[in-house]
């Protein structure tokens, strides 16, 4: 059976993917790691940024002795297994990601960087401020924030051009939810042209967060694209 990996996006953890791992478990040898400072895992880095968690992922898959895998990547998971690609292509097959914001610049940064404010979270959300530390850690959680912060300011600056789209020439299957306020359709239409072997679903009535897309319609999608 072919190697399938799991990349959680921003303030996840590999917990997120395990009724779609048991969903796709039959066809796939499933894997999902958690990026350091996720999930209780201590920080390998200083900093996060895009460039140490695919370093992270070519680690886990030299410990493994795995030289290719295919690779599911929702939101910065996504974008994570693209940099992959792009710069390391010799070490990921096919591509699927959900939810993957594409376009970074100050303007987009800075909006982000605003929703990530973990004493305001404590005030206005404190049953997720209470999920993020039993995921994270009572204190971790705060700092796990406010280095997405900082990586997110990094991509204003350091993030994949058209150029690197353009280059990238492994199959991809760009799904987005309709109702997804985090990534709009036309940054997800724009990386669908650029990439050569891509394509692009949209799933109706769909938001953001992974636990709001049914499990049976994403294993299918995968399922499908991976076999193909």
């Amino acid at each position: 059976m072919q190697h399938l990996l799991f990349l959680h996006g921003a303030l996840g953890t590999k917990n997120q993917f395990a009724e779609l791992e048991s969903a796709l478990a039959h066809r796939f040898h499933t894997h999902a790691i958690n990026f350091s400072g996720h999930g209780r895992v201590l920080s390998h880095h200083h900093a996060f940024t895009i460039q140490n968690f695919a370093h992270e992922v070519l680690d886990w898959m030299n410990e493994q002795q795995i030289k290719t895998i295919d690779v599911f990547g929702y939101s910065m998971g996504g974008y994570v297994a693209l940099w992959l690609a792009r710069f390391y292509p010799e070490r990921v097959g096919k591509i699927i990601t959900l939810g993957t914001k594409w376009k970074w610049n100050k303007e987009e940064a800075s909006r982000e960087t605003a929703l990530l404010n973990a004493d305001k979270i404590v005030e206005k959300v404190p049953h997720y401020a209470a999920t993020l530390a039993e995921q994270h850690g009572e204190h971790e959680w705060r700092s796990m924030m406010a280095k997405t912060a900082l990586l997110m300011n990094d991509l204003a600056h350091t993030h994949l051009t058209e150029q690197d789209f353009l280059k990238v020439e492994h199959p991809v299957l760009i799904l987005l939810g309709e109702e997804d306020k985090m990534v709009s359709r036309d940054e997800t239409e724009w990386v669908g042209r650029l990439l050569k072997q891509a394509s692009v679903k949209v799933f109706n009535q769909v938001p953001h967060p992974l636990d709001k897309v049914p499990v049976p319609l994403l294993a299918s999608e995968i399922e499908n694209f991976l076999l193909a």
